[in-house]
């Protein structure tokens, strides 16, 4: 990506860091997220276009608050501060920040200075989403005021000479109304991107990358069926054809039909070498009794590698491990300076020691609807692409607790019900994520003349732009009550249905 126009997101922890990447990238503008403490000569490396500060839950006036090195502003290259973004570039510019009598906190409407590059083609009154406790007392020298509300004096400024900006709300967010053309108007009118990075580029690179890097070497794809692991495999069989093995462990995680299903598209759709690997027992033997979340990872993560090496030297030399691993995997994990949220599969869930040349993660940098996306480039089936999301874990998170044979065909049994109803019901392409999870609760219950003490199962679905933001789903309560009816009648061992009606934050999508 060195050649391509960039955008440099520096994070101070900001909630909705990779929100403001994404919208970048919508402007056709490569984004990439950075922790504060990117060193200078690092960021004068990268030549980035402009650069945009995110939010942050810090005060800048703290001992310890977050602060990129000043000499940025002495690099000539435009920048935007989005909230403690603005409050650090005052800051450090000879301005001055104060907490605020009243913590100003959602929808406000905001009185923009449309004449300003930044506010252009806006109304003068516009509705933005504001999470502050501080304020801008008094801009820096040679700024001037192009926003303000009611209760918040600067919700904007500028220096128009040296490309400076600076506003206290965030435009990222769908709360904000122009949001996007805020962003839109910075990309283009004051960083003078011209906004060719796509993903049909994307995918021509990427492959020509790859021809170059592996060459005739081999190479060894951890192929989970799901839509990031697809869309790398075929990412990687367009770029070296037959020198890809796909490595398919069944690790008896997986949903219902799931594994016969995956080795029918990659065998006789696309013509991938593939390997399945039946090594339920295996998984389950190593699982018994762990009933920590993150210990589950690290046990499925740490059996994948020793099933993927045991393959790879039946069918010899392998130089390369690929993996699906996307960009919001990368940061939840915390390999970044945001806080760690949970450890993914294809992140954190590595052992120390892998004994390959060197792992490929092709998707790294991109986020799922840039790789859903990319799926549709490479030629991927739209209903392959467009897959209900699946952890690497698989079913081993969404059974909460200890893990069991006849737990996870429970959970299968009742995960394929909710399904079917969702797609019955036409809701499908409404829903962006949508599963069953068995809790690890036994309650009380009557059927027929008897009493039975058996298993809850949880129905949890959302709706979703980016996968690090979501809302429950308003599912029709017919549909709710012809799920639960049917799990409870049809799958041995529930006798109670209940649905998660929490968004994400302050929950995450999945229960583990």
């Amino acid at each position: 990506m060195e050649d391509k126009e960039l955008v440099l997101i520096i994070d101070f922890y900001g909630q909705y860091n990779q929100l403001i990447a994404r919208r970048v990238r919508e402007c056709n503008v490569y984004s990439e997220i950075v922790p504060y403490k990117t060193s200078i000569e690092d960021i004068k490396k990268k030549n980035p276009k402009g650069i945009i500060f995110t939010g942050g839950p810090a005060s800048v006036y703290e001992t310890n608050a977050p602060k990129c090195d000043p000499a940025i502003f002495k690099l000539g290259i435009p920048i935007l501060g989005i909230c403690y973004g603005m409050q650090f570039m005052t800051d450090s510019l000879g301005g001055t920040v104060q907490r605020a009598e009243k913590r100003e906190y959602g929808e406000t409407s905001v009185n923009l200075d449309n004449c300003s590059k930044l506010f252009e083609g806006l109304d003068k009154q516009n509705i933005c989403l504001m999470s502050h406790t501080d304020f801008v007392a008094k801009v820096p020298e040679g700024f001037k005021v192009i926003g303000n509300t009611s209760s918040c004096p600067v919700a904007a400024m500028e220096n128009e000479e040296k490309n400076f900006y600076g506003i206290q709300f965030h435009p990222e967010v769908n709360n904000t109304v122009n949001g996007t053309k805020i962003i839109s108007n910075f990309l283009f009118n004051v960083c003078k991107c011209k906004g060719d990075w796509k993903m049909s580029s994307f995918v021509k690179e990427q492959i020509e990358y790859l021809k170059n890097k592996i060459g005739d070497k081999k190479a060894l794809c951890a192929l989970s069926g799901g839509v990031d692991s697809s869309v790398a495999a075929v990412l990687l069989h367009k770029a070296i054809g037959k020198n890809l093995t796909c490595i398919f462990v069944d690790h008896g995680l997986l949903r219902k039909n799931e594994g016969d299903e995956v080795e029918q598209v990659f065998r006789k759709q696309f013509d991938i070498n593939l390997i399945r690997v039946n090594a339920e027992e295996q998984f389950l033997e190593k699982l018994k009794g762990v009933t920590e979340p993150e210990a589950k990872r690290k046990i499925i993560g740490e059996e994948f590698i020793r099933v993927f090496e045991k393959e790879a030297k039946k069918i010899g030399k392998v130089d390369y491990l690929v993996q699906g691993t996307i960009y919001p995997d990368v940061i939840e994990s915390g390999l970044g300076e945001s806080a760690k949220i949970k450890s993914h599969h294809n992140v954190g869930g590595l052992p120390d020691y892998v004994d390959f040349k060197e792992i490929i993660e092709p998707l790294r940098d991109l986020f799922k609807d840039e790789v859903r996306k990319t799926g549709l480039e490479l030629g991927i089936p739209e209903n392959l692409v467009y897959r209900q999301p699946f952890p690497g874990p698989g079913l081993g998170i969404r059974v909460i607790g200890d893990l069991t044979k006849e737990k996870l065909d429970i959970l299968r049994d009742a995960d394929f019900i909710f399904r079917e109803e969702v797609k019955n019901a036409g809701l499908e392409k409404d829903l962006n994520q949508y599963f069953a999870v068995l809790t690890n609760i036994r309650s009380v219950g009557v059927m027929g003349d008897g009493r039975t003490y058996d298993y809850t199962i949880a129905l949890r679905s959302v709706k979703t732009t980016d996968f690090m933001t979501a809302t429950w789903s308003k599912i029709p309560y017919n549909v709710l009550e012809k799920v639960s009816s049917r799990i409870v009648n049809e799958v041995k061992h529930v006798n109670r249905v209940v649905y998660d009606i929490t968004s994400k934050p302050p929950a995450t999508i999945e229960w583990e």
